[in-house]
């Protein structure tokens, strides 16, 4: 079999890194939260950026492993982080103006969601 090309790589490192990232940053504001680390948030959405401390290093593990499923996995993920964090970044639940580290954060995620749902077709046939 041959050796895939190098954006298959960088790729790859690329969103194992990011769901690493990602992970200790939903970690992070789970352990520093104490009992509510998600304070004002709708609770469906904290469940999920909770959830998220198990979802990002499984993403990160089969992407890592070049496991198709992880594509699968991942872009799910991504896609449900973006739009959890536009609902909480962006008013009601977030009324401030202008540019804020969670509207920044925002719009990385859904930067890496439609690389990872354009990437995945490309990368498919280097995973197993």
């Amino acid at each position: 079999m041959r050796s895939a090309p190098r954006h298959v790589d960088v790729l790859t490192y690329l969103f194992t890194a990011a769901f690493a990232y990602g992970t200790a940053v939903h970690l992070v504001q789970l352990l520093g939260g104490g009992g509510d680390p998600y304070p004002g948030v709708p609770v469906a959405i904290a469940w999920f950026f909770v959830a998220l401390v198990v979802l990002d290093p499984l993403a990160a593990a089969l992407i890592s492993r070049r496991r198709r499923v992880g594509l699968l996995v991942g872009a799910a993920v991504l896609l449900l982080d973006a739009a959890a964090n536009a609902v909480v970044n962006y008013p009601p639940h977030d009324p401030a103006g202008g540019v804020t580290a969670g509207r920044i954060g925002q719009a990385v995620v859904t930067a890496l969601a439609v690389l990872l749902v354009f990437a995945t077709p490309r990368l498919w046939r280097w995973y197993r």
